[in-house]
């Protein structure tokens, strides 16, 4: 009868390390249990181009012990002025993994994100010419739209034109929250989903039923039950299109 279960080393495909005393308090956590994880660039600045990711890369692995084996995988925040040569660049030297789209004003340290989409076509044309994969924060900003309603949203709205209007373009729908990323995600190829821990476990009524409980809020905001057992379904169905992440993103 077998009585121990082997657990292979986890990637975190979504994490927030910051920068300075932060990061050097906050790295080596995130080393003890991951094997490699996709660093979010929405640091202040936000990390632009291919060689401010080398360094934010070498200020984090020198956060971390000789033995600590954590690998960061870098992302170029987009902005409207991003240079397509030089993601092109960073991406053949190898010194980013991802570029990572914030609709401005979306979620913390977002200012500096896309307002105009058609401002960053060149960009996105040349990502999928060259395979280089895009992770979107899926959310539209859109003042009119109810906050449990941004996700289904911003697929109808950006993510699906975008993706009809550069075919071949590699995309990942960060942290999904609801049946709608589920169903987009299943019924496509050439995109994938992330998942968090806390969007498995959490429902609205955690956050507003009984009293408004404050730290369970997070960005984006958990949603219904039936979407939380949704993202359940997904991520125990096997399909390698749904994989995990933390999001840890430590605030002061």
């Amino acid at each position: 009868m077998t009585r121990t279960l082997t657990l292979t080393r986890p990637d975190d495909f979504h994490l927030h390390l910051r920068d300075g005393a932060m990061l050097a308090g906050i790295a080596p956590e995130s080393a003890r249990d991951f094997a490699r994880a996709i660093i979010m660039p929405n640091l202040v600045p936000p990390v632009v181009t291919g060689a401010q990711a080398a360094a934010y890369r070498d200020r984090i692995r020198a956060a971390l012990a000789p033995e600590m084996t954590l690998r960061p995988l870098m992302t170029l925040y987009l902005t409207e002025t991003t240079d397509p040569a030089d993601v092109l660049a960073a991406h053949a030297q190898g010194i980013i993994s991802a570029v990572k789209l914030y609709p401005a004003g979306a979620t913390t340290n977002s200012a500096s994100g896309v307002r105009d989409f058609d401002k960053v076509r060149g960009v996105l044309e040349a990502m999928a010419q060259a395979g280089i994969p895009l992770c979107f924060h899926g959310e539209v900003t859109d003042p009119a739209v109810d906050i449990f309603d941004r996700e289904a949203a911003f697929i109808d709205r950006v993510l699906d034109p975008i993706r009809r209007a550069t075919p071949g373009l590699r995309v990942v729908i960060e942290h999904i929250t609801t049946s709608d990323g589920v169903d987009y995600v299943a019924g496509n190829d050439d995109i994938g989903a992330t998942i968090t821990t806390h969007h498995l476990v959490i429902n609205r009524n955690h956050i507003l039923a009984g009293g408004i409980r404050p730290h369970y809020y997070c960005l984006p905001v958990a949603k219904r039950e039936t979407h939380r057992l949704a993202l359940l379904r997904a991520a125990t169905s096997g399909d390698a299109r749904f994989f995990l992440v933390t999001d840890s993103a430590p605030h002061p």
